[in-house]
C-alpha cells in the first residue's frame, strides 16, 4: 500500500491554507455570510478549492466555462476571476434565495458583467445550449443524483482537451461505506466507477476538500 499520504490535521490545514492565495474582502465577507446559514453552510466550496478552481481555468485560458450549482456564489467568483478576457461563466441553480446572495457579492467582487446566472432545472438550461464543441471548463457541484446527467449533457458541449470538475466525489468518505445505500451516495459511487473507466476522457481523483474528479475530454 502506497504510504506516501499526510493526514490533514487542523494544524496541518492551516498551514495548507497559509500557503494558498489568501481570500479578498468579498470572498471573505461572502464566507461569513454563508456560515451564518447554519447547515446550509456545507454545501460552500472550501477556501482550497477556490483557489484551485481560479488556477485551472487560467491554465486553461478558458473562455466559456459553465457551473451546475451556484449556491451562494462563492464558487462562480472563484471562477469567473480565471476567465480569459471577454469570457464568460454560466452559471446553472434554482435557488432565487440561494443566488440573491450570490447577485450581491458578484457585484462586490467585480464579476457579475462576466456571469450570467439562470434559475431553472439545471438540464433545461443545458439542453438549450449551442451543440458545439466550445465549452473549456465545467465545474458540477449540485444535486448528486443528477451528476452523471449533467456530465452526458455537457459532454458534447465541451471542447477536446476540455475539463470537468465534480466535487464531492468522495461524499464525506461514504462513497467506501458499503453499508450506505442512500441515493446521494449510490449516484456519486456510480458516477465515480463509471468516470474510472469512460474511454471518452482522462480522468483523476484528488484528495481536495471532500474530493474532486477532474476529467479531460479526450
Amino acid at each position: 500500500m502506497d504510504d506516501k499520504f499526510t493526514s490533514l490535521t487542523p494544524s496541518i490545514y492551516a498551514y495548507l491554507l497559509a500557503h494558498n492565495p489568501p481570500r479578498d474582502r468579498a470572498l471573505e465577507e461572502l464566507a461569513a455570510e454563508t456560515a451564518a446559514l447554519g447547515g446550509w453552510s456545507v454545501m460552500q466550496i472550501a477556501h482550497e478549492q477556490g483557489a484551485f478552481l481560479t488556477l485551472l481555468a487560467r491554465l486553461l485560458g478558458a473562455r466559456r466555462i459553465v457551473e451546475v450549482g451556484t449556491f451562494t456564489g462563492y464558487s462562480a467568483i472563484c471562477l469567473a476571476r480565471g476567465l480569459a478576457p471577454e469570457g464568460r461563466l454560466l452559471c446553472c441553480d434554482v435557488s432565487e434565495e440561494w443566488t440573491a446572495i450570490a447577485r450581491r457579492y458578484f457585484d462586490r467582487a467585480g464579476v457579475a458583467d462576466r456571469i450570467d446566472l439562470r434559475i431553472a432545472p439545471a438540464l433545461d438550461t443545458l439542453g438549450a445550449l449551442p451543440e458545439r464543441a466550445e465549452i473549456d471548463l465545467v465545474f458540477i457541484d449540485a444535486d448528486k443524483t443528477n451528476y452523471r446527467n449533467y456530465y452526458e449533457a455537457l459532454l458534447p458541449r465541451v471542447r477536446p482537451g476540455g475539463l470537468f470538475v465534480f466535487d464531492n466525489v468522495l461524499w464525506m468518505g461514504e462513497v467506501a461505506n458499503p453499508q450506505n445505500q442512500d441515493e446521494s451516495t449510490v449516484a456519486i459511487r456510480a458516477l465515480n466507477d463509471h468516470l474510472a473507466r469512460d474511454p471518452r476522457v482522462d480522468a483523476v481523483m484528488l484528495p481536495v476538500a471532500d474530493g474532486v474528479t477532474l476529467a479531460r475530454k479526450r
